[in-house]
């Protein structure tokens, strides 16, 4: 059962950051594959699904990464802190 002081933790800004993240690895991940036919224009010389196929996704989700590494270390600078304060047990 899930305690109802870890819910009450959960930042919305977090979990809108979350589902805003989550949206883009559908884009991604599913768009990308489900409409590959009509994306047909050329990226520096090569059709844009074989692209995305190709590197383009795998570039997608590190910047997916990357983004939520900054924006969650700049929301939340005193949760970090926290844990370094705490003492060992």
């Amino acid at each position: 059962m899930v305690e109802t002081q870890a819910q009450e933790k959960h930042d919305p800004r977090v979990l809108a950051l979350k589902a805003g993240l989550l949206a883009v690895w559908a884009a991604i991940s599913f768009g990308c594959c489900f409409f590959a036919r009509e994306l047909s224009f050329m990226v520096a010389g090569w059709p844009f699904s074989y692209w995305m196929a190709a590197q383009g996704a795998v570039l997608g989700f590190i910047a997916i990464v990357v983004v939520y590494a900054t924006v969650m270390r700049r929301l939340a600078p005193e949760d970090s802190l926290e844990s370094r304060d705490a003492p060992d047990a």
